[in-house]
C-alpha cells in the first residue's frame, strides 16, 4: 500500500465548497478518501460536489454555520455517524475584514476570530474522540502568510492566523499520545474569491504579489491537493506541530 493511499479514510473539509478548501478536497478524494465538504452556501456546494463526485461518487456535503458551536459539533457528529468514522479534519473555513485597526468594530473582530479560530477549536475538539477510537487521525489547519507577516489592513485576520497555528501546535503536543498529527498550511497569495476582493480593495496588490513571488504567479487552489494528501496520509505520521508555507517562494524572497 502506498504511503499516500487514503482508501478507507473519511475526511471533513470546512469551507470545502470553493477555493483552497475545494482544491484540497479534490486531492483527498483522488487519493481514495471519502470526502465531506461543509459550508453554508448550498448552491455553491452543489457545484463543488459535482466536481468532487466526478472523482469519487461517495463525496458528500453537510451544512455548517461555523459561528455556532452546536453547528460545528453537530456536523462532526453527523459525518462520523453516517460513515462510521472520521479520520481527517481540514479546518479551512475563513473570512477577513480589511480596515485600519482604528476603524474596526468589536463585532468585526469577533466575526473574524470566531470564523477562523473558534470554529477550528470546536471542530478539532469534536473529532478527537472519533480519531482516538480508530487509533489516530490527521488535523490540518489553514494559516496564512499573515501568520508570518504583518499588514496595516488585516489585524484581525493576521491575529486569527497566528492563533490557529499556535493552536495546532498545542493540540499536536497534547494528542501525540493518541497518534493524532496536527499541522498547519500557510497559503501565500492564492487566486480565490477572498483574494479577488483584496485586489479590489488594496491598490497595487496584484503587481506587488507578482513582483515578490519567485514563481511569478498567483497560486491556484489545485496547488494544495498534494500537500493535503501528504498531511492526511501515513507519509506524514512523524510530522506534527509544523506550519508549511505553500506560497511559490513568497516567504523566502528578499
Amino acid at each position: 500500500m502506498s504511503a499516500f493511499d487514503l482508501s478507507g479514510r473519511v475526511a471533513l473539509v470546512t469551507g470545502g465548497n470553493g477555493g483552497i478548501g475545494l482544491g484540497m478536497a479534490k486531492g483527498l478524494a483522488s487519493a481514495g478518501a471519502t470526502v465531506v465538504i461543509a459550508g453554508r452556501n448550498k448552491a455553491k456546494a452543489d457545484a463543488a460536489l459535482a466536481e468532487l463526485r466526478a472523482i469519487d461518487p461517495r463525496a458528500d456535503f453537510i451544512e455548517i454555520d461555523v459561528l455556532k458551536e452546536e453547528s460545528c459539533r453537530g456536523a462532526v457528529k453527523a459525518v462520523a455517524d453516517k460513515f462510521g468514522r472520521l479520520d481527517i479534519l481540514v479546518n479551512n473555513a475563513g473570512t477577513a475584514v480589511r480596515k485600519p485597526p482604528e476603524e474596526l468594530t468589536a463585532a468585526e473582530w469577533h466575526l473574524v476570530m470566531d470564523t477562523n479560530v473558534t470554529s477550528a477549536f470546536l471542530c478539532s475538539q469534536a473529532v478527537y474522540p472519533h480519531m482516538k477510537k480508530v487509533g489516530g487521525g490527521k488535523i490540518i489547519n489553514i494559516g496564512s502568510m499573515m501568520t508570518i507577516f504583518a499588514s496595516s489592513y488585516a489585524a484581525p485576520y493576521a491575529s486569527s492566523k497566528g492563533a490557529i497555528v499556535q493552536m495546532a501546535r498545542s493540540f499536536a503536543v497534547a494528542w501525540a499520545k493518541d497518534n493524532i498529527q496536527v499541522n498547519s498550511i500557510l497559503p501565500g497569495w492564492i487566486d480565490t474569491e477572498l483574494t479577488k476582493k483584496a485586489r479590489e480593495q488594496v491598490p497595487g496588490l496584484h503587481e506587488r504579489v507578482l513582483a515578490r513571488t519567485p514563481a511569478a504567479r498567483w497560486g491556484a487552489p489545485g496547488d494544495f491537493a498534494g500537500i493535503a494528501v501528504f498531511l492526511a496520509s501515513p507519509a506524514s505520521d512523524f510530522l506534527t506541530g509544523t506550519a508549511i508555507p505553500v506560497d511559490g517562494g513568497y516567504s523566502v524572497m528578499a
